[in-house]
């Protein structure tokens, strides 16, 4: 069996479209998974930071896997681990963040994953390309993803020009 996740892939360090784009290659070769789609890439502010930094680059990709949330988790870690990701201060600058943000409809609050991710409904740089690449998104326990546009389209958001990811 085969669950639809959803994948929220951000970066503002080290050349951020080409750390997304070699996530994305690894996603795409993860045992029992298959890449559906890759939303374009958005550009937008750090969200919470304490100290300046670069603009982060973000998109979601959505895959087919028959992993368990938790080992597709630990392989989350592994490919950020890969591309240089360290974990600091929170809200830090990085390499890569990739956050299991769905997996199909289930709801999970164990030590270390919630599903769906907490703070997803927030955040303009999650919800837009989340629709781009399923517009029917839903939110486990909250219901359609659409139904929370409207509460961040004041954040700063700008689809990135073509240029591969």
């Amino acid at each position: 069996m085969t669950v639809l996740a959803h994948i929220g892939m951000g970066s503002n360090l080290a050349s951020p479209r080409q750390q997304l784009a070699r996530a994305t290659t690894v996603l795409a070769h993860l045992p029992r998974t298959a890449l559906v789609a890759v939303s374009s890439p958005y550009v937008s502010a750090p969200v919470g930071s304490r100290t300046a930094q670069p603009d982060y680059v973000n998109a979601i990709a959505a895959v087919r896997t028959g992993l368990s949330p938790r080992r597709l988790l630990r392989a989350l870690q592994s490919i950020e681990r890969s591309q240089g990701r360290t974990r600091g201060a929170r809200n830090a600058a990085r390499t890569l963040d990739l956050d299991l943000l769905l997996y199909g409809r289930l709801e999970l609050r164990g030590r270390g994953l919630r599903v769906p991710h907490p703070r997803l409904h927030r955040r303009a740089f999650v919800l837009r390309p989340l629709l781009e690449v399923s517009p029917a998104a839903h939110i486990a326990g909250r219901g359609p993803a659409r139904r929370y546009l409207a509460a961040v389209r004041r954040q700063r958001l700008v689809r990135a020009p073509d240029a591969g990811h």
